[in-house]
């Protein structure tokens, strides 16, 4: 099997895990409609838990464009998400306010479309200084800009004032209806639907493996490989470097959006450095550059906790036991032989293939 066969089985095996998961969640969503609660297949706390996972799936799997694909460190993705979700909040506001624009699907697909745009164009205004760094120091640059961004929107009001947005800052004497209230937040009318982030999850899938599948996407290995000999090949490592930052930061708006409308009340103390940092750890415990990973750790670490809930004060201590338990496992050399000796006798047809080469 060619390396070209495999990685069309991967990525149709990526996108055909979440495509079925989708249709499964369909069904019982449906099947628990005018049921009585006893006898319904999915919990009221999973059902909240389906639009959030969504987004966490798409945050874990653009970060890993940038962290696992790119090679670059960084920890304000956040930021992205939070500059995409009062975006959408505003927007979703505007257009129902100043333009009486009643069709929630349609404020709903303008408020994602514009928080991506917004987050992109953040993107490119903090790629530009921030991607002439390496290592640690890109890191500490997109730490503090996630903390700039949580910080501004503290001291932000916006008000829809027919069709004009009223914008003020510290000061909330303002006209209008209030969309943005500074540290107060987002009062939000919610239109977020699980059918749109299962449709953000596919298109942000097809977008990050058709890019890595690409020749842009080479060329961004190239550069995370060896950027000297990448550079002396002639590959414009800033423009490739920054064609994924760009990337992670619109698919990162788009799911701020719709994390944003889903909830009545949005602070912006929500998208803290703390927010950041478990993105992370969806990719590192997913593998750095495996997105079907990041899908499966952004969706079992954000059920867990919530399924730990019976243990009250204790179980953040598990969910961190949990963690250290399962990097521990995955960086074993033995364990690891180990799956790989289970996959081989999985796969006769390699081990009778070896036997003849033998």
């Amino acid at each position: 099997m060619s390396v070209k066969q495999k990685k069309l089985i991967y990525n149709l095996v990526t996108i055909g895990l979440v495509a079925a998961a989708w249709l499964i969640f369909t069904l019982l969503l449906n099947h628990d409609a005018g049921v009585p609660r006893k006898e319904r297949i999915l919990s009221s706390s999973m059902k909240d838990q389906l639009i959030p996972i969504c987004c966490w799936i798409v945050m874990a799997v653009s970060l890993n464009l940038v962290v696992g694909i790119s090679g670059e460190l960084s920890l304000g993705h956040a930021g992205f998400m939070s500059i995409g979700a009062f975006t959408g909040i505003v927007v979703s506001g505007w257009l129902l306010n100043g333009f009486a624009v009643e069709d929630a699907t349609l404020r709903l697909v303008l408020a994602m479309v514009a928080g991506g745009l917004t987050a992109g164009i953040a993107g490119v205004l903090i790629g530009i200084p921030v991607l002439r760094l390496r290592g640690d120091y890109l890191a500490i640059v997109t730490l503090a800009f996630g903390e700039i961004i949580k910080n501004v929107l503290n001291c932000v009001y916006v008000a829809a004032d027919g069709r004009h947005l009223n914008l003020g800052f510290i000061n909330n004497n303002i006209a209008g209806t209030m969309l943005l209230n500074g540290p107060n937040g987002a009062k939000v009318k919610t239109i977020a639907t699980v059918n749109a982030g299962f449709i953000l999850v596919l298109i942000t899938l097809v977008i990050v493996l058709n890019l890595i599948n690409s020749r842009s996407g080479r060329a961004i290995m190239a550069v995370r490989d060896n950027r000297i000999a990448a550079e002396s090949m002639g590959v414009p490592v800033t423009k490739y470097k920054m064609m994924a930052f760009v990337t992670a930061a619109t698919l990162a708006g788009m799911a701020g959006a719709l994390y944003g409308l889903n909830f009545a009340t949005l602070l912006p103390t929500k998208f803290s450095f703390n927010e950041s940092i478990n993105v992370l750890v969806f990719v590192v415990l997913g593998g750095i550059g495996n997105i079907l990973g990041s899908v499966i750790s952004a969706t079992a670490l954000t059920i867990l906790p919530e399924k730990l809930r019976f243990l009250q004060n204790y179980r953040m201590l598990v969910y961190a036991v949990v963690l250290i338990v399962v990097m521990l496992a995955t960086n074993n050399r033995t364990i690891r032989a180990w799956f790989n000796t289970l996959s081989e006798r999985l796969r006769p047809g390699k081990r009778e293939e070896a036997k003849s080469h033998e």
